[in-house]
């Protein structure tokens, strides 16, 4: 968090910092690409993006810090548990239960889950974390964060036999055992056409083509060609 106050409103900063301090601690053993510092940057993110929308940025805040705080991945599949703990923590900072409520639906509704998982709920705030969280699955980071949980499960780097699976289902998806290589193409560079705001929209093109060059620079170190 920047040292210089997001909200004017002295209570929302002090649960704000209540929440980092719960996410921190939460995290403190995580997946390296699942961490505190995944949620940090979603949250700067999501503040940068709220500057060019209509946003309640209290609600944005709270859902980017709290919408990794149990991974179903982590999880046993289980996507309830994030939601939970989140509602929970929330109601003993006395946050408002109109923001508890769409903070959970945030959480609920934020991930990618192959591309193919029906979203029951909409809105501008969800629609900010969502591209916040998504940029983190691009460029550099993205590709940082694919090939470290790709070792985290022990998955192969590329497997020229195994091709990508596309418009996998939510289960499908989850279940995928698959080299890290196939992942830029069954998640991360479909991303950038599925941005909600201008500005996501500006950022992630960028990192599109960072990660094209990237996979053009492996095949040819993968064939020998460089």
């Amino acid at each position: 968090m920047t040292s210089t106050p997001i909200f004017d409103d002295v209570s929302v900063e002090e649960i704000i910092r209540n929440t980092i301090a719960f996410v921190k601690d939460e995290l403190k053993d995580a997946e390296g690409g699942h961490d505190w510092f995944h949620i940090e940057r979603v949250y700067k993110n999501s503040m940068l993006i709220s500057e060019g929308e209509k946003v309640d940025k209290i609600v944005v805040a709270l859902g980017a810090l709290l919408h990794d705080i149990a991974d179903s991945k982590f999880h046993n599949g289980d996507d309830t548990v994030g939601p939970k703990r989140a509602s929970e923590f929330l109601k003993t900072q006395n946050v408002a239960e109109e923001i508890i409520e769409h903070v959970v639906k945030i959480i609920e509704n934020v991930s990618f889950s192959g591309g193919n998982k029906t979203q029951k709920f909409t809105s501008q705030e969800l629609e900010v974390v969502q591209d916040a969280d998504r940029l983190d699955a691009l460029g550099a980071i993205g590709i940082a964060r694919a090939f470290n949980y790709g070792g985290f499960k022990n998955r192969k780097l590329y497997d020229p036999e195994i091709t990508p699976k596309l418009n996998m289902s939510p289960s499908e998806y989850k279940a995928s055992n698959a080299p890290t290589i196939n992942h830029f193409y069954e998640k991360l560079l479909l991303l950038k056409d599925r941005m909600n705001t201008e500005t996501g929209r500006k950022i992630a093109e960028e990192r599109h083509v960072f990660m094209e060059t990237f996979l053009e620079q492996f095949y040819a170190e993968w064939n020998g060609e460089k």
